[in-house]
Order: structure tokens, then C-alpha cells, then sequence
């Protein structure tokens, strides 16, 4: 059958033609964003096991969330977005809520699920719609962009291209005498060769690629995973871990019992949950066209209530707030426009669960170049800013550039809306900006002092 004809059950379900896409490029974007957020395999139990939860359950956990949650984000929303436990709010669990906080990992699974509850209540009840109608046009735009930088930032920081350089300066120029910094720049070349060329495949070809070249790079002095940039799996093939030791185990009475210990910790996951979501939701399905003529995004609602449950069910089975990830903007570099890419990384996951060792292997160099080169097409549309309108400037730079340099997307999104609540106020046009605008914009200034 040729590759530009879909069979007819896979079109009516995810309307491939309509989206100008096929089977075999959906294929292709679900195995990229894979690649791309692979990663969360190896590093969700090493964070969450500082908690004292364990980590092979933990492992279990987290590929079988991802890919359950992916699968209904595909099925319900037709979106290419993928999930997976949050890198940041896997953090904030383990060492802000556990070790320093002082909850059992029981307690804090509980909080997780009751946050998802309440997200999913915002969801029904239309107050999510109402807070991405709420965001000015030029402020969704940034976001995108933000989010750009933010991916190609933390591309460039994994491949050790960019590194912690003092309080003076806060980053510097990594150290080119080492080898393994020459083999993500030249990642970096060789997958904007690969996409300029119009090879298919092009972001995963490259991952591949410096793998296997890996295999004979000296890695990065002091690096813990081995002498090389990539090492040799420790087998190949094994059953899953059991999920004995997490499953089920949270605690949901303790909310009630410790309220006011555990409100705060429960809004700051709201919050950051909120609106690293709905920062990823936008700049994903925008790169992939799917805002309509209002630059609104149709099936919303089924997105965000996809989102909702995935943070219930994660804390079930045993794992922080799961919700949507950025990298799935690679799968859509890659050509990914419908939920069957979504549909392609849950079978990948769940495949994981059998291939954890050669998955493992691959090392966070060969996929920083992808986040690198993703991070740069989604920056594309900065030119989509009225940068001549100062205002907008102004409000739209600060969410760019605090995204990075606070190292949070929702950090980004906070500062830009309360700075553009702040400027329309400021010029007498206060009356243009949505009610939601200023009580988000206060939420945000509370967030920012008791934090």
C-alpha cells in the first residue's frame, strides 16, 4: 500500500488525511518523541527512589502511566501529545514534599491523586477553557517560544555545551578538549543536515547514529554511567519489575487529617501542574497546526481531562504527577499530527517495559542535539509577535526569557501575565484585560511571595 494512502479504520478514527499525514510518518513522529522523553525511564526512580520508594516499582510505574495516559490523550483528543511523570514536579515530590517537607512517599502519592481530582473538576467545570481563552494572543506565542528556548537550553546543558560556570557569570562554554562536547555538536549539524535534506526520519536516524558512535567516545570527566558516552546495556531482554511494592499504597486520608500542612504543597502542584500543561498543550499542537482561525484549540476539553486522570492514575500505580510533555514536539517536527503518534509512544512503552536495559543505554548526548534543533523550530514563530506594539514586547520577552533562565515553564508563564496585567493597568486599558487575567496575575504575585 503506498505511504500516503491510510487504511480506512486508522483515517476515520484519526483523520489522517485530513491532517495531510499517513501511517507511516505517524510511525516515525511516536518512535521520535520516544526517544526524545525515553529518558524519564532512567531518571523518575533515581529521583523518586531519594524518597525511599523503589525503584523498580517506580520503573514499572512510570512506563506503565506513560503509556496508558498517552493512550487515552491519543484516542480521546486526536492530539500527537505523549506523558509521562514530570521532570521538576518528580523533584518537588521527592525533596521539597518528602525529604524536606517531612510526608511519607504514601502521603505525598495521596496529594498527587487529589490534585488530579481537582484538576479534572477545573477541566469539567470549563475553568481550564476559560484560563486558555484568558491568554492574549501574543502571550501563547511567547509561550511557544519560551518553551523553544527552555528545550534547546536544557539540549545544550545535557550534551555538556553549556555548563555551570560560577555565581559571576551562572553559565559558560563547556570544555571542548573532551571529546564527547564535539560529538553533540556535531549531533547538532548532522540533524539539521538530516532535516534540511528532507530525510525521513531525521531527528531518530541521528539519535541512532550518536549512540552507536558513543560506543567509542570517552565520556565526560566524573561522569557516573561509565567511561564511555554510550556503554553497553546490561542485557537485552527481562520481565518487568513488579509494581508490588507502590501499587495502590497512597495515603488519601491525609490531606484531611494534616490541612494545613498539606494545602500549600497540594496548590503549589496544582499550580505548576496547570500550567506547565497548558504551556505544553499550546506550543505543541500550535507547531503542529491545530489552533483553529481564533487561534483556539478544539477538543480542549478532552485534552485537558486526558491530563487530569493521568495524574490519578500515575499516583496509583505509584509515580509523581504525570501530564504532557514538551518533547513531544520532536514527534511533530517529525510529522506527527494526530493521536495515532500518541498511539505509536504508549506501544513503545509498554515495549519498554521488556527492553529497559537497551533502552536505558541510550545516553542523554545523542538526544540533546534533538532537543536542540526542536528547540529552534519552535523559536521560529517569534516573528509571529508585533514587536513594533511595546507593550506586547515587553510582557511577551519577559515570558521568553524567564522560561530558561528560571529553569520552569510555569515560572515563564507566571511573570508574563502579571506583567501584562500590570502594563494594561498601568496605561489606562485596564478594562481590555479579562477578569481571569488579574486573578490569575494575583495568584501568581501570592505564588512568588510564599513559595
Amino acid at each position: 500500500m503506498p505511504s500516503d494512502i491510510s487504511p480506512a479504520p486508522l483515517d476515520r478514527w484519526f483523520h489522517l488525511r485530513e491532517h495531510g499525514t499517513n501511517p507511516r510518518r505517524e510511525l516515525v513522529a511516536g518512535l521520535t518523541t520516544f526517544a526524545a522523553m525515553a529518558y524519564i525511564l532512567a531518571v523518575n526512580p533515581l529521583i523518586l527512589g531519594a524518597a525511599g520508594m523503589d525503584k523498580g516499582a517506580v520503573l514499572t510505574a512510570t512506563a506503565l502511566a506513560s503509556a496508558f495516559t498517552t493512550l487515552a490523550m491519543g484516542l480521546l483528543s486526536n492530539y500527537p501529545l505523549a506523558l509521562a511523570p514530570g521532570m521538576g514536579l518528580n523533584a518537588f515530590f521527592a525533596f521539597a514534599m518528602c525529604l524536606k517537607g517531612g510526608l511519607s512517599w504514601p502521603q505525598a502519592l495521596g496529594l498527587v491523586f487529589w490534585e488530579g481530582v481537582i484538576f479534572l473538576g477545573l477541566s469539567v467545570g470549563g475553568v481550564r477553557q476559560k484560563i486558555v481563552a484568558a491568554i492574549p494572543h501574543h502571550l501563547k506565542i511567547a509561550i511557544g517560544c519560551g518553551i523553544g528556548l527552555f528545550i534547546a537550553f536544557i539540549g545544550l546543558k545535557n550534551g555538556g555545551l553549556i555548563v555551570a560556570a560560577g555565581p559571576e557569570t551562572f553559565v559558560g562554554l563547556g570544555d571542548f578538549r573532551q571529546p564527547a562536547v564535539w560529538l553533540v555538536l556535531l549531533g547538532i549539524v548532522l540533524t539539521a543536515i538530516l532535516i534540511a535534506r528532507r530525510v525521513p526520519g531525521a531527528i531518530i536516524l541521528s539519535v541512532l547514529a550518536l549512540a552507536l558512535i558513543g560506543l567509542a567516545v570517552p565520556a565526560l570527566p566524573g561522569s557516573p554511567l561509565g567511561p564511555h558516552v554510550t556503554n553497553p546495556p546490561q542485557g537485552f531482554v527481562g520481565l518487568p519489575t513488579s509494581l508490588g511494592p507502590t501499587l495502590g499504597k497512597l495515603d488519601l486520608g491525609y490531606l484531611f487529617t494534616h490541612f494545613v500542612h498539606a494545602l500549600p504543597l497540594l496548590l503549589t502542584l496544582l499550580v505548576v501542574d496547570l500550567f506547565d500543561n497548558l504551556g505544553t498543550l499550546i506550543a505543541v499542537t500550535k507547531r503542529a497546526g491545530l489552533l483553529d482561525a481564533d487561534g483556539q484549540l478544539p477538543r480542549l476539553g478532552r485534552a485537558l481531562a486526558a491530563d487530569a486522570g493521568a495524574a490519578m492514575f500515575g499516583a496509583v500505580l505509584g509515580t509523581s504527577t504525570t501530564t504532557s510533555y514538551i518533547e513531544s514536539a520532536a514527534g511533530v517536527q517529525a510529522g506527527g499530527r494526530t493521536g495515532l503518534t500518541a498511539v505509536v509512544v504508549s506501544i513503545f512503552f509498554l515495549l519498554a517495559l521488556f527492553f529497559t536495559p537497551l533502552i536505558l543505554a541510550i545516553p542523554a548526548a545523542a538526544t540533546a542535539p534533538a532537543l536542540v534543533i526542536v528547540g529552534i523550530f519552535m523559536m521560529q514563530s517569534i516573528t509571529e509577535i508585533d514587536w513594533k506594539d511595546f507593550l506586547a514586547a515587553v510582557s511577551a520577552g519577559i515570558t521568553i526569557l524567564a522560561m530558561p533562565l528560571t529553569f520552569s515553564i510555569s515560572e515563564g508563564i507566571a511573570l508574563g501575565f502579571f506583567v501584562h496585567a500590570l502594563l494594561m493597568l498601568g496605561i489606562g486599558r485596564g478594562r481590555e484585560v479579562s477578569w481571569l487575567t488579574y486573578v490569575l496575575a494575583g495568584l501568581f504575585a501570592l505564588h512568588f511571595v510564599v513559595r
